[in-house]
């Protein structure tokens, strides 16, 4: 079930030796790579400090290169990445600094007096009037020239160019589409294939900040040859609007051509960043211990805001799209995942214990770091190191690393090196993993993250999950699948351990695995390995397989605890870490799904649920608002799940509140009423009975529930439970 490899073992499982040249499935290598950088060019990275270093540096940094920090000290990546697309924010790209640099063409153009920085004309008031003017819809046409605009384009390619190394080193032309509606994250980082074969200048979010409209546009770049995908990015910051359920971002009903237009430019999204991971919340996923990681949850720009939960992490968008997939006949939401890392200073931190910040002044040193600032919604303290985005590739180049991003056969890492692979299939051997061909073996009988398990009568999935830790971090703890699934339009999770280090038990009351120890020493900022694994690899057979339920499953990898960059800071300065920031840190990576559907003859197997439909159909009535109120306010009513068979009591007040006055059972993610009562009993949140619904909220978003009579029975649909009514009210008085 488990297997783990001793330290002697190390070199001989993380030496990857590159292959460049003609290559199969099976020889394809792990290569990690940085999807999200910002240097000078970038408008805001200019403004917090960052004026001098550009494009080249960032490439020089990721090779190895020893490049200036904006607060003019030195910084070097300890190990060189495999490949790097630079996205500066394409909105006003590069005039601001260009402006300032008296060898730029750009320099001597009349508008570059209004972009230079003086006494009376300081780079705050420049970046007002630029984001002002594009808050406004007032763009600043001189800027938009193609002589402006084409020109900073095209000095980005050449010098991409110059730093491509196939086989070594490898850029992507990239940039930042910079959607941010209302102050919430829309934005996307757009990838060409193929330097040669690019628009002459970007899409930007001036001339739309809709993704649809960015779709067309690189829908319309495709047919002229120029192949491009996009990575979606701070999910969590998007206010509950990056992974819409009922209409797009201008209204319009979700449909099959919708979703397809997403998953054909939009395959990738980031896992983690700097600004905070996108898996899932503790609120979301309530028996996830490893949940709350590197969580932030706020509205860029705003202090004191929130960012609405549902509709904002990748493992319920994963769930609901399965739910969608079920109900509708199509599913938008199968992307792959990366990490990276939007530093906005030319270089990115990916150790703790090398960590120099990510926004320019704002925090470049340990005491600006601690001093628990808040910076435009942003609480320093939270902030983190760059993700990594990890790709299986035949070779280090432009095409196959893009073909591994489009196939989705990538995973994401929080910034360390944990290798981590993912197979599928119907007939693994327990055994396979002790072959030194295993992968191979995986390949020719199952499919790789990224894939579609095609269904297989009388089977049940197995998956083969392997892992190694990286050289210069912590050991690993254990590996986990998360598996996700979805019936008469609910959606459920569970968290599995299926490999771990030790000679640790699951409790048998419980389930759960016991914790693999801690070793930091929170004072010196120092751990030692003399706990967990440096491999870890299973093979898993699902044991609550159900042939007629679609679902999903992925892997991640959990290191053991090792000391987190506040408290490497905090020893620097010889203080104590700050409370209110976690002490120590659980690196991890996370694989890309694979997905099942079932076959048209096993969902017939299967028990239908019961929908609106078939209530109206067979009489049933819709309660009106007064009847609702009669029927409802001031009463303790007891709620059945049809679909789980549990049952909650909740209490829907006088003063407008609803509470949940008991729980029944375990606890399944978004499953039914209990969770829309928060899952803690005694909990309360508001409601409104208005125009015959119950209007409520999960985690600040709202839904509806609307109440029928099916004879003498009191049923009930939830609105985001896509048409079906698993809610049944027993004790009604009559």
């Amino acid at each position: 079930m488990r297997t783990a490899v001793g330290t002697s073992g190390l070199l001989a499982l993380v030496a990857a030796v590159p292959i460049f040249g003609p290559a199969h499935a099976q020889d394809r290598n792990a290569y990690f790579g940085q999807t999200h950088q910002h240097t000078s060019w970038s408008l805001d990275a200019y403004i917090l400090g960052n004026t001098v270093t550009g494009p080249e540096e960032a490439y020089q940094y990721s090779m190895g290169q020893t490049i200036k920090h904006p607060a003019g000290y030195d910084v070097k990546i300890r190990t060189p990445l495999d490949f790097q697309g630079v996205t500066d924010h394409s909105e006003y790209v590069g005039v601001v600094r260009l402006a300032n640099d008296p060898n730029s063409p750009i320099s001597k153009l009349p508008v570059a007096a209004r972009l230079k920085v003086t006494k009376n004309n300081t780079a705050m008031e420049i970046f007002q009037w630029l984001a002002g003017s594009i808050a406004h819809n007032e763009p600043i046409k001189e800027l938009l020239d193609p002589s402006v605009m084409n020109s900073v384009w095209k000095h980005n390619i050449e010098i991409a160019d110059k730093y491509y190394k196939p086989g070594q080193f490898t850029t992507f032309c990239a940039y930042e589409w910079t959607s941010m509606p209302q102050n919430q994250n829309m934005h996307r980082n757009v990838f060409f294939k193929d330097c040669s074969k690019v628009p002459d200048a970007p899409f930007t979010a001036i001339q739309s900040d809709h993704p649809e409209d960015l779709w067309n546009w690189m829908d319309e770049q495709r047919k002229a040859g120029n192949e491009a995908l996009a990575i979606s990015h701070n999910a969590n910051l998007s206010n509950g609007i990056m992974f819409p359920l009922e209409v797009d971002s201008k209204g319009n009903p979700l449909d099959a051509a919708w979703a397809q237009q997403r998953m054909t430019n939009e395959p990738l999204i980031e896992m983690k960043q700097v600004k905070g991971a996108s898996e899932t919340h503790p609120d979301l996923s309530p028996n996830d211990e490893f949940a709350g990681f590197e969580i932030m949850n706020y509205l860029i720009g705003l202090d004191n805001s929130f960012s609405k939960l549902h509709g904002s992490y990748a493992r319920e968008a994963y769930q609901n799209g399965l739910a969608m997939q079920a109900t509708r006949g199509y599913n938008p939401y199968k992307f792959g995942v990366v990490g990276a890392g939007d530093s906005h200073n030319t270089a990115t931190a990916y150790a703790q214990d090398n960590f120099f910040g990510d926004h320019g002044l704002t925090d470049a040193t340990p005491e600006a770091r601690l001093a628990g600032v808040v910076a435009s919604g942003m609480d320093i303290l939270k902030t983190g190191t760059s993700g990594l985005g990890g790709v299986w590739a035949e070779e280090n180049t432009r095409e196959s690393i893009f073909a591994a991003m489009q196939r989705r056969e990538v995973f994401a890492t929080s910034g360390v090196r944990i290798k981590l692979r993912l197979f599928g299939g119907w007939d693994f051997d327990k055994g396979m993993l002790s072959q030194a061909d295993w992968v191979k073996t995986a390949y020719a009988g199952g499919v790789p993250m990224g894939g579609d398990l095609p269904p297989a009568e009388g089977k049940v999935p197995s998956f083969a999950v392997w892992a190694a830790k990286d050289p210069a971090d912590g050991n690993l703890d254990r590996i986990q699948i998360i598996k996700g699934w979805t019936k008469d339009g609910q959606i459920f999770e569970k968290i599995f351990d299926v490999a771990w280090s030790g000679d640790r038990r699951p409790d048998p009351a419980t389930g759960k695995l016991p914790p693999v120890g801690n070793t930091v020493d929170i004072t010196k900022a120092t751990y030692t390995n003399d706990i967990g694994a440096v491999e870890l690899k299973a093979v898993w057979t699902d044991p609550e397989f159900d042939p007629s339920q679609h679902a999903f499953y992925y892997a991640r990898a959990i290191q053991i605890p090792t000391p987190r960059w506040s408290t490497y800071d905090a020893a620097k300065l010889g203080i104590l870490p700050p409370g209110n920031a976690p002490a120590t840190i659980q690196e991890r990576a996370w694989s890309t799904p694979i997905w099942y559907t079932p076959a048209e003859g096993e969902i017939a197997k299967a028990k239908p649920g019961l929908t609106v439909a078939d209530l109206l159909k067979n009489g049933a009535v819709a309660l009106g608002t007064a009847d609702l109120k009669e029927l409802v306010v001031g009463k303790n009513l007891t709620v059945r799940n049809n679909v789980t068979g549990r049952t909650s009591n909740v209490l829907f007040g006088v003063d407008g509140k609803r509470i949940v006055t008991e729980l029944d059972g375990d606890l399944a993610k978004g499953g039914d009423l209990l969770q829309v009562m928060h899952s803690v009993s005694g909990s309360s949140a508001d409601y409104v009975i208005k125009d015959g619904h119950i209007v409520t909220t999960i985690e600040g978003t709202p839904f509806e529930l609307t109440v029928y009579r099916s004879g003498d029975k009191y049923v009930a649909a939830r609105s985001n439970e896509f048409g079906y009514a698993n809610y049944e009210l027993e004790n009604v008085a009559k």
